[in-house]
């Protein structure tokens, strides 16, 4: 969020929106923003007049909201049992989600409550921060299965899939593994359909995916464009700052949505 807000600073005046009361505190004292500046909206409570209200005179939306698995903390201990044993198969730990925070009601009905609140809004471009890995139906992102369901990046690629019906201008970003380094240091790499997973380094700084999905706003290369990206090594090659070059990379390329759609079809159940 900091990244996103300082990197629009100079061309655009940035809005940040965020879930709760707590949040926007934060926010605005983390950014040295006035008091109120920052709008709350509940995406889970599905309200389209409070979503289209708060994108009132905005001509970007950059959408970076995104279901949080929570461990279950007794599921450790048999792996660790297990791990100290020694054993070949010591398997995974559970997860589940906050209350009314699992990935339907976030990544798919959340995230198609911004798109349709865009459009009634008259917002120009939407900017979606997704995932790598949404092409498998069996990625392992989407077995982190509780209570309340799990398949995070098939309703990822369903929203995904909205807003490119949605007749909006859009810029799909996936990115890989985020890390918590300082932005501005790296190349990016480029790729679509889950290609640069076969890569050895596939993770990229949070600071690079927000420097980047600012730098799609306006951007004649990024409009209806569907990709993924991840980092290069520190020291290999110039950082990445100049983003229709970057996006050059591409050749015109853009993601398959025809592998694993799930526009209009029952998100498909992962492999247990």
């Amino acid at each position: 969020m900091k990244r996103l807000i300082a990197g629009g600073a100079d061309e655009y005046a940035p809005v940040p929106i965020v879930r709760s009361d707590k949040s926007a505190k934060k926010v605005e004292g983390d950014n040295g923003l006035p008091a109120g500046s920052a709008r709350v909206l509940d995406i889970a409570a599905n309200d389209l007049a409070a979503a289209t209200a708060a994108l009132q005179g905005c001509d970007a939306l950059v959408i970076a909201t995104s279901a949080v698995p929570q461990i279950v903390f007794l599921s450790l201990i048999p792996v660790m049992i297990k791990k100290l044993l020694r054993s070949d198969n010591p398997g995974r730990p559970s997860f589940t989600w906050k209350e009314g925070q699992n990935p339907e009601k976030v990544d798919w009905l959340g995230q198609k409550l911004q798109i349709d609140a865009a459009k009634a809004a008259g917002v120009k471009q939407v900017v979606l921060v997704g995932s790598m890995g949404g092409t498998d139906p069996s990625n392992m992102l989407n077995k982190l299965v509780g209570e309340d369901g799990g398949n995070i990046l098939q309703w990822k690629r369903r929203a995904e899939q909205y807003l490119t019906a949605s007749g909006l201008e859009y810029t799909i970003i996936h990115p890989g593994g985020l890390i918590d380094e300082e932005g501005g240091k790296r190349r990016l790499a480029l790729g679509v359909d889950d290609s640069l997973l076969k890569r050895t380094t596939r993770n990229i700084p949070r600071a690079d995916v927000a420097a980047l999905a600012v730098g799609c706003i306006g951007l004649a290369a990024a409009k209806n464009r569907a990709f993924d990206v991840c980092a290069d090594p520190l020291g290999e090659g110039e950082p990445s700052s100049d983003w229709a070059e970057v996006l050059a990379q591409l050749g015109g390329a853009n993601c398959d949505y025809s592998i694993n759609s799930q526009a209009g079809a029952p998100v498909a159940a992962a492999a247990q």
